[in-house]
């Protein structure tokens, strides 16, 4: 299974694994791929193209997930998963949006919508 991540437009293809943002950096399977700071914007979207088995954020504006997921958790940000998150789904701020639930879903400030 191979996906693609764009952080505010700039792409980088991946194969199956964790993603993470924390602390401003971009890890892959736990190998540090990008530095966040390189990015001059100050609001940082996050588009994957296919589906991803575990993706952690500290903050983001919105991640939006074209496919499947296992699990998602950011501290802050709107999730958008176009398919089904076959685990769970957290955000401490942020509106989640989302096909079938597997798991559980949460947020503690934000709306939540799902299919």
């Amino acid at each position: 299974m191979s996906s693609v991540i764009s952080i505010n437009g700039k792409t980088i293809q991946v194969n199956r694994g964790t993603i993470s943002i924390i602390d401003g950096k971009v890890l892959i399977g736990g190998k540090d791929i990008s530095d966040l700071k390189e990015i001059e914007e100050k609001e940082i979207n996050i588009t994957i193209e296919g589906s991803v088995e575990k993706l952690e954020i500290d903050y983001c504006a919105k991640v939006q997930v074209n496919g499947n997921a296992q699990n998602v958790k950011t501290a802050s940000g709107d999730v958008n998963v176009s398919g089904d998150v076959l685990g769970n789904i957290q955000t401490m701020s942020g509106d989640v949006d989302c096909g079938n639930v597997g798991g559980g879903v949460s947020t503690m400030s934000g709306d939540i919508s799902h299919k």
